[in-house]
């Protein structure tokens, strides 16, 4: 059920997420220039890591509130990671005809996201059990 303190946590976490996601695509961009997105890349892969351990830390803890999962998983990690952008990009690999690069994010985002969910929620849940 949404109610209004859902919607604010959402929001609020959506928030937070955006901005780091823009401060880190920065960083990235400065640090690390090359033909690969590596800003989204590494926005996708620490929010896999994040939503992992998140998932873990609160099947291991049942009484956080709907409240803080929402901001967390639906705000925080829902503005800090970026499918649509990490489509695009790979879209515009593929149509400049740089098909190593093209491939290359795809996997690197798909395995690499994957690699770090279950990174964190299995290290959590070995680590508090």
């Amino acid at each position: 059920m949404v109610n209004w303190p859902i919607i604010i946590a959402v929001g609020s976490g959506g928030a937070i997420g955006s901005v780091l996601r823009l401060l880190i695509n920065g960083f990235m961009s400065r640090h690390f220039v090359h033909t690969l997105p590596f800003g989204t890349l590494a926005v996708n892969l620490l929010g896999s890591l994040l939503i992992g351990t998140l998932f873990a830390w609160f099947h291991l803890n049942p009484s956080i509130s709907p409240q803080t999962k929402s901001f967390l998983i639906t705000g925080l990690l829902g503005g800090l990671t970026t499918y649509s952008t990490f489509a695009i990009e790979s879209f515009f690999l593929l149509e400049s005809s740089q098909y190593g690069h093209a491939f290359a994010n795809m996997a690197l985002n798909l395995f690499g996201t994957i690699l770090m969910v279950a990174i964190g929620y299995l290290g959590i849940l070995h680590l508090f059990r």
